[in-house]
């Protein structure tokens, strides 16, 4: 399965499951680009839109580029009430937008999914002169027991897990994809609190999950069941530590 169809069949649950990411982080975000009305904001794999409605709320025109048709559809049913959304087809490496035509490329969740040359071409030719790249990632607390229960069970029933997408991050992965000396690195606290159907819900939103239909879909929901039912607090819920990491650079 190519990485385009990895989510399809997902938007609604991923949607609906996802974190957003803390105000704390767009308001850094907002003060590093300090776009003007006429600015254009050009979200990258932009998914179901979950970062771009962020966007929206302070900003006129954002351009969402999402190639996966589901994810799209569902980003273009939320957001249909904001004036300045702008659906896009295209890819990381090819938006099929205009020279020169963004203010700022940001990829939210995203980046690992990327061929980081040919995205670092294309973001040198739709970025104006000057403007930021920025990638971010909520990244859950692998270290804690509950998540590390939780991966062994991703290993059992799904065929395509490696790890949660955060681990896959690294300073040392991700700064030389910026000019040397421009990436800086921000990270905010932003935990999620779970009950049983947002639990459930969080972990098949992932692109590795068991689809509808599958075998392993229904050992998969019953292990996670197990899981959150000894592991969830005296309120009858589960607490896990996110950081939500960004990175901001040229390129």
């Amino acid at each position: 399965m190519n990485n385009l169809c990895k989510f399809t069949g997902k938007a609604e649950v991923y949607s609906k499951y996802r974190p957003s990411y803390p105000e704390a982080f767009v308001d850094e975000l907002f003060r590093r680009v300090h776009p003007t009305e006429e600015s254009v904001l050009v979200e990258i794999g932009s998914g179901t839109g979950i970062l771009t409605e962020q966007l929206l709320r302070r900003h006129n025109c954002v351009i969402a580029v999402e190639p996966n048709d589901d994810m799209r559809s569902v980003a273009e049913q939320n957001l249909s009430r904001y004036t300045g959304f702008v659906s896009h087809i295209g890819t990381a490496e090819n938006t099929l937008l205009e020279n020169s035509c963004a203010d700022l490329v940001i990829a939210a969740q995203a980046f690992h999914w990327f061929d980081p040359e040919a995205f670092r071409k294309e973001c040198r030719r739709i970025l104006r002169p000057g403007a930021l790249v920025v990638l971010v990632w909520n990244m859950r607390d692998g270290n804690a027991p509950v998540m590390r229960e939780n991966a062994e069970i991703c290993r059992t029933f799904c065929p395509d897990f490696h790890g949660f997408s955060g681990e896959a991050v690294s300073d040392e992965g991700i700064v030389p994809f910026f000019l040397p000396g421009s990436c800086e690195i921000v990270e905010f606290e932003n935990p999620q609190f779970y009950d049983l159907e947002t639990f459930i819900g969080r972990n098949l939103s992932s692109s590795y999950a068991p689809v509808a239909g599958s075998e392993q879909r229904d050992g998969f929901i019953a292990a996670l069941t197990d899981l959150f039912n000894r592991r969830k607090n005296a309120e009858g819920g589960l607490s896990v530590r996110h950081v939500t990491r960004g990175y901001f650079g040229r390129v």
